[in-house]
C-alpha cells in the first residue's frame, strides 16, 4: 500500500462533496435545484451520481490510485456492495473526508470546525476498510499568524489520525483568488516543512495543495521521507487550465473534484457518460504522469 501511494502512476479522485457543496455539484450535473427538496433527496442524488462514476469501466486502478469519500458515501452500497469494498475490488484505495466544514474567516484564514466525534469516525472508517483521511482548511490572504494556525491545526489532527494507523491528507488550500498568492505559498511551504520534520519518519502523510504560482515550488516538501505524495486540488480552475498547470509541476499528481466531474450530466446516455468520464480521466492521468 505504501509503495503504491508513493510511486504508482495515476491520481486520487476527490469524490467527497459534502452538504455544503453537494447542491451546486448536482446543479452542474444537470439536476434542477427545485427537485432538491431535502438533505435526504440531495444525498440520494449525489450517491447515484457517484455510483454511476465509480461503477463505470473507465474508473479503474490503471489510472486511479485512490478515491476520497464523503462519510455518507462510505456507508452506502454500489450494486449491493459497500462503496469501500467496491473500490477495493477495483484495486482503488479509499480515503474519508473527516472535517465538519470551516469556521468563519479570521486572520485571513478559515480553520476547521471542531470534530468532536473524531475518534468514533476514525474507528468506523477502519472497520469499513478506509486507509486514510482528508481535512480541508482555506487560506484567503497573507497573514502569517493565520497561516501558522491553519498548519498547526492540520498537524494536530494529523497526529491523532496517524495514531489510529491511518494516513492523513493534509489540505491547507490557498484560494486561487488570493492576493499575494506567491507570498502565501512561500510562507506556507516554510510552515509545512517545519511541522513535517517534527513527525516521526514512519508517520506517513499526503499533502494536498493548490497548484502553485511558481512551478515545482512545493517539491521540497517531498524531502521528509514520511511524505508519500504531494497532490493538487483544482481549486476552481477549469479542467483544461488545472491540467496545464499540473503538467508544469513534476512531483505533483491530481486530486481533482469539480474538474473531474466537468462535462458529466445526468441526462447523458450511458455511452455519452462513459465517453465524457473516460476523456476526463485520461486528461487528468496524463497531466499527473506526463510532465513538461
Amino acid at each position: 500500500m505504501i509503495e503504491d501511494l508513493k510511486t504508482k502512476k495515476g491520481f486520487i479522485a476527490a469524490m467527497d462533496q459534502s452538504g455544503g457543496s453537494s447542491k451546486k455539484t448536482l446543479v452542474n450535473y444537470g439536476i434542477d435545484e427545485s427537485d432538491i427538496t431535502s438533505d435526504e433527496i440531495m444525498f440520494n442524488y449525489i450517491h447515484d451520481m457517484r455510483s454511476r462514476i465509480i461503477s463505470n469501466d473507465a474508473f479503474n486502478s490503471d489510472s486511479i490510485i485512490g478515491a476520497i469519500l464523503f462519510y455518507d458515501t462510505m456507508k452506502r452500497d454500489i450494486n449491493g456492495i459497500n462503496t469501500v469494498e467496491y473500490l477495493k475490488n477495483k484495486g482503488i484505495y479509499s480515503f474519508l473526508k473527516i472535517d465538519k466544514g470551516l469556521e468563519d474567516e479570521s486572520d485571513g484564514v478559515r480553520l476547521l470546525k471542531d470534530i468532536p466525534d473524531l475518534d468514533k469516525v476514525l474507528d468506523e472508517a477502519i472497520r469499513y476498510g478506509v486507509i486514510g483521511t482528508k481535512m480541508r482548511s482555506v487560506i484567503n490572504e497573507y497573514n502569517e499568524y493565520g497561516i501558522k494556525k491553519v498548519v498547526e491545526q492540520q498537524f494536530k489532527f494529523a497526529r491523532l489520525i496517524i495514531a489510529k494507523g491511518l494516513i492523513p491528507i493534509i489540505e491547507p488550500e490557498v484560494s486561487i483568488d488570493a492576493k499575494n498568492k506567491k507570498v502565501i505559498e512561500s510562507f506556507l511551504r516554510q510552515e509545512l516543512l517545519k511541522n513535517l520534520y517534527k513527525l516521526k519518519k514512519e508517520d506517513y502523510v499526503i499533502i494536498k495543495l493548490t497548484l502553485p504560482d511558481v512551478p515545482n515550488y512545493y517539491n521540497p516538501l517531498l524531502t521528509p521521507k514520511n511524505v508519500l505524495r504531494i497532490v493538487a486540488l483544482s481549486g476552481g480552475y477549469s479542467r483544461d487550465i488545472a491540467c496545464e498547470k499540473l503538467k508544469e509541476n513534476k512531483k505533483m499528481i491530481a486530486s481533482f473534484s469539480r474538474a473531474l466531474l466537468e462535462g458529466l450530466n445526468i441526462n447523458q446516455s450511458d455511452k455519452e457518460f462513459s465517453e465524457g468520464l473516460s476523456k476526463s480521466i485520461k486528461q487528468i492521468y496524463k497531466a499527473s504522469v506526463s510532465k513538461r
